[in-house]
């Protein structure tokens, strides 16, 4: 299962990508969380201690290594550099494993802006392309919303994308912002997760905004969640209510994918 989780920035979906991730790794899968936004929470949200995630170089960081891979300096724009780095040992040899989850954390491309062709974007997308393909593990991507990362090479193998939401009109112009995007992409299917929901009635109301896409799952605004996240630590240890929405969202995506599967097959 290889799964894309994004939204506007502050609606969750750090929490559950991490409770997919965590969730995933106790089924017995080979798990590989990615964390592509750049304000990265995904570590502590696994169950790192905050001091041990503070100390996470990202990928886009690593000066030395983007140049013994690309041929080129990271910072600079142009010249000569491959377009097909070496990347296959980078998530076994520099991902943080916990709690079953192999994390790897891209980082951001700050040179030239968006969708610079730049050393640090090649061996970033060339990265996230090797790990998405791979036929062997689970992959869970906690994604920015413009998903800068996710190009037309590696999104053929994402099977699906949710767009995770909270009440407010910001949060549901980003989901169709979104929406648009994984279609161009032509990822496959595209899913809402409602989160921080209080009850039946703002359920409805955001479903009625965006009836085109279909409900995965439904996440209930807790004090137990906001208290984890203020603390640096994971829900997943310590709320098994958050948990059970987790799963339910977990089950229907394997059936999704599942019947995908079959689907391609014949």
């Amino acid at each position: 299962m290889k799964i894309a989780v994004t939204g506007k920035g502050g609606v969750g979906k750090t929490t559950i990508a991490a409770g997919l991730a965590r969730l995933l790794a106790v089924d017995g899968y080979n798990v590989i969380a990615i964390d592509a936004d750049p304000d990265a929470n995904l570590a502590s949200a696994l169950g790192i201690d905050p001091d041990d995630a503070a100390n996470i170089v990202p990928i886009a960081r690593m000066t030395e290594l983007i140049a013994e891979r690309t041929g080129s300096t990271p910072g600079t724009m142009g010249g000569f550099f491959k377009l097909n780095p070496k990347v296959d040992d980078i998530p076994d040899d520099l991902s943080v494993k916990a709690n079953g989850v192999k994390l790897l954390v891209l980082g951001t491309v700050e040179t030239g802006g968006s969708g610079c062709i730049c050393p640090e974007s090649i061996l970033l997308k060339a990265l996230l392309k090797h790990v998405v393909v791979r036929s062997n593990e689970a992959v869970i991507m906690d994604m920015e919303a413009g998903i800068e990362h996710l190009g037309r090479g590696t999104s053929e193998s994402v099977d699906a994308m949710l767009v995770v939401i909270e009440p407010g009109q910001r949060s549901i112009q980003t989901a169709r912002q979104i929406k648009k995007l994984a279609k161009d992409l032509k990822i496959p299917r595209t899913f809402l997760v409602l989160n921080k929901v209080h009850d039946r009635e703002e359920e409805e109301v955001l479903r009625a905004y965006l009836p085109d896409l279909p409900v995965i799952g439904i996440v209930l605004e807790r004090e137990s969640i906001r208290k984890a996240d203020i603390e640096g630590r994971s829900p997943f240890d310590g709320d098994p209510d958050y948990v059970a929405d987790i799963k339910v969202i977990k089950e229907r995506l394997q059936t999704e994918t599942d019947e995908l599967s079959l689907m391609e097959q014949a």
